[in-house]
């Protein structure tokens, strides 16, 4: 089988746990190639493999996306939620066969204007204040008016982001393959908002009240300043991203290990 590899990180090129990692891919039969860019991978390809951390995962999606083939995450980063493989366990497993496919959804955001264009994310999409003064947003689900959010900013993330950057806004944990959207207030004035889950049929308009002529939208790892006068439309994309799991993987077990959930004295005979 040919592989595809995908670096954002430079310096890991010469990195001796990236190339044992190709060594043992070509020790065990695979054709592995680097690539930069969706019009690099080549016909045949039947995997992308995402060298860092979950940064680069995000980067790598895109092009995995573009190419409708599976990608796996390899772990050279710190925390690894979606690149969740040890460098040392991933050419034995690929070559046993000894993993799965799962379906990851992705949101959309359309109203952006110029050459930006829609944006897809795998994780959310946010909408930021770009000055100092507060930013007020209208949101409505389905047409229907949520009363209106004060504060920094607010993000719609899928399950897949539920332990990203919603997690960090108080946002609630959502196993990655529920069909669902999150909405969540990032540092509200408003003592009585929560994040608000939504099925991900829904379609979320949002629009803003803001002193400053822009804003700032982010789109998993990439920013753009949009007119604060934009309206914005979100929507999931199920189904889209075929991510690569390996045999044993589970994400209640990347919660205890990554986030340390249930790290207490009294948990610490649990198994991980």
């Amino acid at each position: 089988m040919k592989f595809a590899y995908f670096l954002k990180d430079r310096s890991l090129e010469l990195d001796p746990r990236v190339l044992g990692l190709l060594a043992d891919l070509g020790a065990a039969g695979f054709d592995v190639y680097p690539v930069r860019e969706a019009s690099g991978i080549q016909e045949g390809t039947g995997m992308l493999l995402s060298f860092g951390g979950d940064g680069t995962f995000l980067s790598a999606a895109a092009l995995a996306v573009d190419a409708s083939i599976p990608i796996l995450g390899v772990n050279f980063g710190r925390l690894g939620f979606l690149s969740e493989n040890r460098p040392l366990e991933v050419a034995d497993a690929l070559a046993r066969k000894d993993y799965s496919i799962q379906v990851r959804g992705m949101v959309q955001v359309d109203g952006l204007s110029g050459a930006d264009g829609p944006q897809l994310a795998l994780n959310e999409i946010c909408v930021l204040r770009e000055g100092a003064a507060m930013l007020g947003v209208d949101v409505e689900v389905d047409s229907l008016p949520l009363p209106t959010y004060w504060a920094d900013g607010l993000l719609v993330a899928t399950s897949s982001g539920s332990t990203a950057y919603s997690l960090s806004a108080g946002g609630p944990i959502c196993l990655p393959d529920s069909r669902v959207l999150i909405i969540t207030p990032v540092a509200p004035h408003n003592l009585n908002v929560r994040p608000l889950v939504v099925p991900d049929s829904s379609e979320i308009k949002i629009k803003f009240r803001s002193r400053d002529s822009v804003v700032r939208l982010t789109a998993d790892n990439r920013n753009y300043d949009i007119p604060s006068d934009s309206t914005l439309t979100v929507h999931a994309l199920p189904g889209v991203l075929k991510r690569v799991e390996l045999g044993g993987s589970n994400f209640i077990g990347a919660l205890k290990a990554r986030l340390l959930w249930g790290g207490d004295v009294r948990n610490q005979n649990e198994q991980i």
